[in-house]
């Protein structure tokens, strides 16, 4: 949380690009110049900066050490302060002067809708009235829009009923001078019918990500009468768009006019949006705004649930596939705005408002403010369009009737709104018949249904003699007295899996999770000597997949035979809106019976020199998977390469090994009577599970030499550099459970264990207490020892085996690296160069654009970096040679391309061929080129993963070097894939640069590559 953002304007967008803004976790404030009465708060506040000064705004921005700009209305986009902030490399993200010429000039953006094939209305332009009317009078067509070709706040567009009102409006703009210069050329444009919808994208220079649609209302009044306003509502998304309509505004309207932009060199980054006629000759374009709409981001924003700082900043990085947003598809928005008795003409201002607290606080809504300011510590308004009021809801209709509650609440003097935003969709839903259903809702009862009956065998199978009751009763009977229980204590025990469910859902392996389940709960109820009769499990996820949910629930039955107890019923609840799609989460519950005479722990019978023995886990057990995945991200691993403990699994595989369930097995010793303690060893590891069945005079002293540490635990300390406490308070590290037994019965204890197939082991004993209850003897030493062993093989996608390098490098190849980004990449190869084995060393990293996380990286590693602006040279080769400059003053021997969002020049690539690394998203030859993970999921295939290669002048054709494989699962979305294979990526890359560095792997003349086995 340490970047600044600068944004600009004051209106109801600007309330609500804060308000998202301020939730990103990487924004420590936000200055808002100048803002209004709802831009303050505890990340927020307003500023007095002369926005009109591009100049003042720089400096400032520099003296305030802002990381980015973002800028909200058009005015400050068309004069160019884009082009300020780049030139003295300030990120901004808005398009430059040049490419917001697409909204400034509505002659230029018709003019390149032409040239570009883009479908648009017939139209043409004029600067005399004579000649505008002859067009209007002679078209063959409903020549009735009249259009201000300049800016003018959103109401330079006239709609006339007939010619005489097309005719007296040109007259308006071109004589009377309405809209002052904005009114210079009049364009007059066909009349479209069809319903208006608002489609907007970001676009980094190159690609977009489109936002959900949007319907504005324009008209002041209801049934869309009156003049035209800056927009009176809106709701999203628009329900009404085929999915073939939206694939034509996606490809045809959108990307097409960003590919056009950058074909004239006015590349465009920021937010376009296009405003949609579905005409029955399907959509055309009836404008380009060269920003966020207003009223469409209030009801956009609360839509979208990921980070919009992210999105934008690699937008601005030139890199928007890296972090798409990401919206709700389980509600809609809709929202109200609120305006000035007299708008969109003179109004009064300065009229105190209420009712915003209980809008916000009663009824649970959101409010924007536009026309609001601070006096006397009273909110007053300050504009036309006051401030909007926006609700959510599953249900269109029901979401409109609560924002209509929401605006009815705000008062103020003359305040006026529209009743019917949304009320044309939602009458059309019910035009339509359209039933309301709970599935509706995303709650599928037929697939629940089904699931019952798919687990229906799996609980018959764990029955035993005390179930009296079937699944689907509403409650589960067992009778304690059919098990010929005399005197019986229950003893209930409830857990979970914790984040190992985040492993299984990226392996796609659900199977054995359940496993975990039960025996997290069977072996907490075996700590009282309690036989596990009966568990119930908890299922819950947003939307309920029968394969997923069926997988886990044969899991937890699995687990209830390998415990003993019945699998007696279950809840399993379809929460939409709770959970992200595909995930979900798991609670068990047992119930146990002890007789009252063998009741564990007997805590006053323990004495000092009790022997303490020890029962082998099968591994992690269920605890300690934040620790665990946060080690995995840290080495760049993917959870499908191999296991480095287990050549015959994969890292996944490994980590997903089930919990041990002792209640079988253990069992027959508790009840033996010579058992006077049993611990679980779960969350706490021993050191905190160990003394909750000690007494308060005693501890354990244990030796790690007398038991076997799994490899796992090893990895994890040396991978991970945790030091043994942490291990010990951690994990188990080995011992899945620990009994207590007095030295008489030891040996019998063992062989009980033994018959029952247990693993275990005399580890120490207990002693007086001084200081700690619990002291583990040679932990570190053991935990070093049964790491896997550093030359330990990993299999290179090439057919190659990669032995990690025993001996010291002398000489260590320089690199250089090029980013433009966040530098994830950048950051699994400075961990890797950073080893004391590694051939190589990172001597520079450049930037095209400042401010980037990339450098952040760099600079915390000691790494020199260097900052070169694109945008200030003349050609790609003078850009590029100042580049090479740098990379020779640092004596750079080879260079990596990570996130480096620049097309090299042929002279260049062949200045460093052979010494020039790129790493793409896809295993190529296939899926060459951007969007490569779309093009993967529109072609079906079942594998893709990431290719590093050498750079070559033809893109993504260099000879490769390294690739790696990831499953492509069903239900995958461009971002789950992403994430996957960046991991990938983060494995893959150190590995080639490595190959290279060390000199196994050499580019040879006809662009192959030379192998040579390490020395």
């Amino acid at each position: 949380m340490t970047d600044k953002v600068l944004l600009i304007g004051s209106g109801g967008r600007e309330h609500a690009l804060a308000w998202k803004l301020a939730q990103s976790r990487h924004i420590q404030h936000i200055y808002v110049a100048p803002g209004n009465a709802g831009t303050q708060g505890d990340k927020i506040s307003n500023i007095g900066l002369n926005v009109k000064n591009f100049d003042v705004v720089c400096d400032w921005c520099k003296e305030n050490k802002i990381d980015l700009v973002v800028v909200g209305p058009e005015d400050p986009l068309a004069n160019g302060i884009a082009d300020t902030l780049g030139a003295k490399g300030i990120p901004c993200f808005g398009p430059s002067a040049k490419a917001a010429l697409i909204e400034a000039s509505k002659e230029f953006s018709k003019s390149f809708m032409q040239r570009h094939n883009i479908p648009t209305a017939r139209w043409s332009a004029f600067t005399e009235t004579s000649k505008a009317c002859e067009y209007i009078n002679m078209a063959d067509h409903d020549a009735l829009v009249v259009k201000a070709s300049g800016l003018a706040a959103g109401k330079g567009v006239i709609v006339a009923k007939d010619k005489k009102e097309a005719c007296d409006a040109v007259k308006s703009i071109l004589e009377d001078k309405t809209f002052g210069s904005a009114g210079q050329t009049v364009v007059i444009e066909e009349l479209l019918v069809g319903e208006e919808v608002s489609c907007l994208a970001f676009s980094d220079g190159t690609n977009i990500a489109v936002m959900p649609p949007a319907q504005d209302h324009k008209r002041l009044q209801d049934g869309d009468l009156g003049p035209n306003t800056g927009g009176m509502g809106a709701y999203c998304p628009y329900p009404h768009l085929s999915n073939e309509d939206l694939e034509i505004i996606q490809k045809d309207c959108l990307q097409r006019a960003v590919d056009g932009m950058k074909e004239e060199d006015r590349e465009y980054i920021g937010v376009l949006y296009a405003g949609i006629m579905l005409t029955k000759d399907g959509p055309k374009v009836l404008e380009y705004n060269c920003r966020f709409g207003d009223p469409e981001t209030q009801v956009l924003l609360p839509m979208m649930s990921s980070d919009l700082y992210a999105t934008i900043m690699e937008c601005v990085n030139g890199d928007v596939s890296s972090c798409l947003p990401k919206f709700y598809t389980d509600r809609c928005a809709v929202g109200v705005v609120k305006v000035s008795g007299g708008y969109p003409a003179a109004y009064p201002k300065g009229l105190p408002i209420t009712g915003i607290d209980i809008v916000r606080e009663d009824l649970k809504q959101l409010v924007f403010h536009a026309g609001t300011a601070m006096k006397d510590d009273q909110i007053v308004t300050s504009g036309g369009r006051v401030l909007a009021v926006v609700a959510m809801d599953s249900d269109l209709a029901t979401a409109a009737k609560q924002a209509q509650l929401g605006a009815e609440a705000i008062k103020f003097k003359d305040a006026f709104h529209r009743k019917d935003i949304a009320h044309k969709a939602i009458l059309r839903n019910q035009d339509k018949g359209i039933k309301l259903t709970y599935k509706d809702s995303g709650v599928d009862i037929s697939a629940g249904d089904s699931f019952v009956e798919a687990i229906k065998p799996v609980a018959m199978a764990t029955s035993r003699q005390g179930c009296v009751s079937k699944l689907g009763m509403f409650g589960g009977i067992f009778d304690c007295k059919a098990e010929g229980y005399k005197d019986p204590l229950l003893v209930s025990g409830t857990d979970g899996v914790g984040t190992k469910l985040k492993i299984a859902n990226i392996c796609k392996k659900h199977d054995t999770i359940g496993i975990d389940l039960v025996a997290m709960c069977v072996n907490d109820v075996l700590a009282h000597g309690a036989e596990p009769l009966f568990f119930l499990d908890y299922f819950a996820c947003g939307k309920l997949d029968v394969a997923t949910a069926r997988d886990v629930v044969a899991g937890v039955g699995k687990g209830c035979q390998l415990a003993g107890c019945a699998l007696l019923g279950g809840e399993t609840a379809e929460m939409p809106g709770m959970y992200a799609e595909g995930d979900y989460d798991l609670a068990g519950f047992t119930v146990g019976a002890v007789e009252r005479d063998q009741y564990l722990p007997r805590i006053n019978d323990i004495t000092q020199s009790d022997i303490v023995i020890g029962v082998a886990s099968s591994g992690i057990h269920s605890n300690g998977y934040s620790l665990v995945r946060k080690v995995v991200d840290s080495c760049g691993l993917s959870y499908t390469t191999q296991c480095p403990w287990d050549e015959t699994q994969t890292l996944g595989e490994g980590l997903l090994t089930p919990t041990r369930i002792y209640s079988k097995t253990v069992l027959p010793c508790l009840r033996s009577g010579k058992v006077k303690a049993f611990a679980h060893i779960t969350g706490g590891g021993p050191t905190g599970n160990i003394p909750r069945v000690l007494p308060d005079n005693l501890a354990v002293e244990i030796d790690a030499r007398k038991w076997t540490i799994p490899s796992v635990f090893g990895w994890l300390m040396t991978q991970g550099n945790i030091e043994a406490g942490e291990m010990s308070s951690t994990f188990n590290c080995g011992l899945g459970a620990v009994l207590i037994v007095s030295k008489a019965h030891v040996d019998d204890i063992l062989t009980m264990l033994a018959d029952n197939s247990e693993t275990a082991y005399n580890i120490g004993t207990v002693v007086n207490k001084s200081t700690d209850a619990v002291t583990i003897h040679n932990l570190s030493t053991e935990l070093e020892k049964c790491s896997p062993k550093a030359n330990l093989k990993h299999k290179a996608s090439n057919g190659l085996h990669v032995a990690a390098k025993k001996q010291r490098i002398v000489q260590k190849m320089k690199v250089g690296v090029l980013i433009s980004g966040t530098g994830t990449n950048l950051q699994a190869l400075i961990d890797h160069t950073t080893k004391t084995d590694s051939a190589a060393e990172i001597v520079l990293v450049v930037s095209n654009v400042p401010g980037v996380k990339g450098l952040d990286r760099a600079k915390a590693a000691g790494i020199p970096t260097k900052v070169i602006p694109h945008k200030g040279f003349k050609s790609r080769v003078e850009f590029d040679n100042a580049i090479q400059v740098e990379l020779e003053q640092a004596e750079v021997q080879l260079v990596c391309l990570a996130g480096f969002m620049r097309i090299l020049s042929g002279q260049f690539v062949k200045r460093w061929n052979g010494h020039l690394l790129n790493i793409h998203p896809s295993l190529l030859p296939s899926f060459k080129g951007m969007n490569a993970h779309k093009l993967v999921l529109e072609a079906g295939v079942r594998l893709t993963g990431c290719t590093v290669h050498f750079v070559a002048e033809e893109v993504d054709a260099g000879a490769i070097l390294v690739q790696e494989s990831v499953p492509v699962y069903p239900g995958d979305t461009i971002e789950t894939l992403q994430e996957r294979v960046k991991t990938a990526e983060h494995h893959a890359y150190p590995r080639a640069l490595e190959l290279v560095a060390s000199g196994e792997a050499t580019l040879k003349d006809n662009n192959k590559v030379e192998w040579t086995a390490p020395s």
